[in-house]
């Protein structure tokens, strides 16, 4: 139980002691971060208010909120007892498959080929273990490179999220540092990716650079589409290329300039050329009736990121051996449209 919704618990708790000694993938947080990882149970409030009263304590003394942790330090913790019981990293991923399409993996990151009808973590308000990231945590944990028991605050994590019902390239970070260094050359946009779809129609422009704006609407989980800019929606920039064709449907790269929700299926279906399989911006009956045609059946909207090519513009650091290089899917599942199955 929750001791946060407990107070006759938390009143009737007794004090103990735990300390946590710094390793390499806990520093450089600051130390309440880590602490709100470590101790996921205490809420912040009691953990500001045992930092004034010095019950918390790094390396013997005064531990300021926003220090910086090196490797090495050691923080105690005098604090109720009833908050460590479910400070145990959970181990639901034991349960999920090991298996993963790898694609690239070093000491640092791994590639997966995500294939469409997995999610990347559990779904708002559901529970499964089966996810990609226990995937790779469950593989890595075989290995002998990942242990709950002897982490802190660090758990594998994903560095780019795909849709549930969307394949292609995830990457995944092995370590803290991994995990700052990729996450800030995504933010800097210094990795390029690629997705090839399928569209209901055949675009009239074999290429096209195309701008609108998105708004979400989180209570629906879709986007709507404008050519018009408000003060809630925001600008989608959209880049595709015609590869092929067969007078029905049009096989296209795309490149995304920004990084919207659904961006690319509610903006070629604002356009007129929704993505084929995908039932919330296209057409039901069309995919019906493509699949009552077909020998390839789709049942899911027909969209891959299928390349990623990294391309630092400042030193990759740990990273820096991938500056350069290019990963691309082996095998997209939608390919058949054109190649007759």
């Amino acid at each position: 139980m929750n001791p946060r919704a407990d107070p006759v618990r938390l009143l009737s708790a007794v004090i103990s002691m735990k300390s946590f000694v710094i390793t390499k993938n806990d520093s450089g947080q600051r130390a309440d971060k880590f602490l709100l990882k470590a101790v996921p149970d205490m809420p912040k409030s009691y953990m500001y208010r045992q930092i004034r009263k010095k019950n918390i304590k790094l390396n013997g003394g005064r531990c300021d909120i926003g220090k910086r942790l090196k490797e090495n330090d050691v923080i105690e913790l005098y604090i109720n007892d009833c908050f460590f019981e479910n400070s145990e990293r959970e181990q639901d991923f034991l349960s999920a498959p090991a298996k993963l399409d790898i694609i690239y993996e070093d000491e640092n990151i791994i590639l997966t080929d995500k294939k469409p009808g997995l999610p990347v973590h559990s779904p708002d308000g559901e529970h499964t273990s089966d996810t990609l990231i226990n995937r790779i945590k469950r593989y890595l944990y075989d290995k002998g490179e990942y242990s709950p028991e002897n982490e802190n605050s660090f758990a594998p994590a994903l560095c780019n999220r795909i849709d549930r019902n969307t394949g292609g390239i995830v990457i995944a970070a092995k370590n803290a540092e991994a995990l700052r260094l990729m996450n800030e050359k995504i933010k800097n946009r210094e990795i390029e990716k690629r997705y090839l779809c399928v569209t209901v129609g055949v675009p009239p422009k074999k290429q096209a650079l195309l701008t609108a704006y998105i708004e979400k609407d989180s209570k629906t989980n879709t986007v709507k589409v404008t050519n018009t800019k408000t003060p809630r929606n925001k600008t989608a920039v959209t880049e595709y290329k015609i590869l092929r064709e067969n007078g029905k449907n049009a096989l296209l790269e795309v490149t995304l300039h920004t990084g919207r929700t659904h961006q690319i299926r509610a903006h070629m279906a604002h356009i007129g050329y929704p993505l084929l399989g995908d039932g919330k911006y296209g057409s039901n009956k069309i995919n019906r009736e493509f699949n009552s045609e077909q020998p390839l059946k789709i049942k899911a909207q027909a969209l891959y990121s299928y390349k990623l090519k990294f391309a630092f513009k400042v030193s990759g650091g740990a990273l820096e051996k991938l500056n350069g290089r290019e990963f691309t899917v082996p095998e997209v599942w939608f390919s058949g449209v054109f190649d007759g199955g």
